[in-house]
């Protein structure tokens, strides 16, 4: 649906006019093209939204319009049902309009906040090599040969890191499985063995990033354990269980109504801030600045 539409603007800002613009209507977000409405998932486990940390408004353009929408979850269903070069190179379009193109706007809109939060994490808005992670699936050692990724996952990581398992926060977004991540997946050796000797030489430090109220009443540990007590560490020690741990990971479970929210720039801000005792406690641990 094509719209011109008059935005208000702070005090002794210009108005704006915008063109071509989705409407909701009905609860149902019309841009034009047909009307696609996605079942509801209930099967999966989130938590209710107002279980969340009520989100402070990071500026006047963040309530403007969602960045994700029921095309971004249309299309990801649609390419896991349809996961080969041929399909994908004919709806490519729907890929950049409704996937990338929403996601780098996120990514950019999000460095601000982020920068406010601490000025060694980056929310870099490339279309390549950014923060947003490729379609395209490495399958070169899988047995899996199908080439895309049937989720868009974007990482903000520690400017010390320049990959996937350097300290950050994780968005994932997928239909039915989405989240907010924080933390380090499969840290690498040396620094794996800095967070288990920090664990051991202050165990109420860990305790405190890791089981405060406040964070605990927002996300959950995962990622996966040793099977036995890492080398050099007790099988009784008070704390095998983290100390097991090969990821230092903690998930906040989303719904696809959170992330076509309005508001959603600033909850997911606000998830940062819930988190941000955890990441302080592991930039320190692996000694990188927060």
């Amino acid at each position: 649906m094509s719209a011109t539409v008059k935005k208000t603007t702070p005090a002794g800002a210009s108005t704006v006019r915008l063109s071509s613009v989705r409407v909701m209507v009905g609860g149902c977000l019309v841009d034009g093209r047909s009307l696609c409405l996605l079942p509801s998932d209930r099967h999966h486990r989130y938590r209710p939204r107002s279980s969340y940390p009520s989100p402070q408004p990071t500026s006047h353009l963040a309530m403007t319009a969602a960045y994700f929408t029921p095309h971004t979850f249309s299309f990801l269903s649609d390419l896991a049902a349809n996961n080969n070069r041929e399909w994908f190179l004919a709806n490519k379009s729907r890929y950049e309009a409704d996937v990338k193109e929403p996601a780098l706007r996120f990514i950019s809109d999000f460095s601000m906040p982020l920068e406010g939060m601490s000025p060694h994490f980056r929310a870099d808005p490339r279309a390549n090599g950014g923060s947003l992670f490729r379609i395209y699936r490495d399958t070169r050692f899988s047995r899996d040969k199908t080439p895309y990724k049937t989720a868009t996952g974007i990482q903000f990581r520690h400017e010390a890191g320049r990959d996937a398992h350097a300290p950050g926060f994780y968005l994932h977004i997928q239909p039915g499985d989405c989240f907010m991540g924080c933390g380090s997946w499969r840290p690498g050796g040396p620094a794996l063995r800095k967070i288990r000797e920090s664990i051991d030489e202050d165990p109420q430090a860990w305790k405190r990033a890791s089981r405060g109220a406040r964070f605990r009443g927002t996300f959950e540990l995962s990622g996966d354990s040793l099977i036995r007590a890492p080398q050099g560490f007790r099988v009784d020690h008070p704390l095998i269980e983290d100390l097991r741990r090969k990821d230092f990971i903690a998930v906040a479970q989303l719904s696809e109504d959170d992330l076509m929210s309005d508001d959603f720039l600033d909850r997911f801000t606000a998830l940062c801030r819930t988190a941000a005792p955890f990441q302080r406690w592991l930039c320190r641990a692996t000694g990188v600045s927060y």
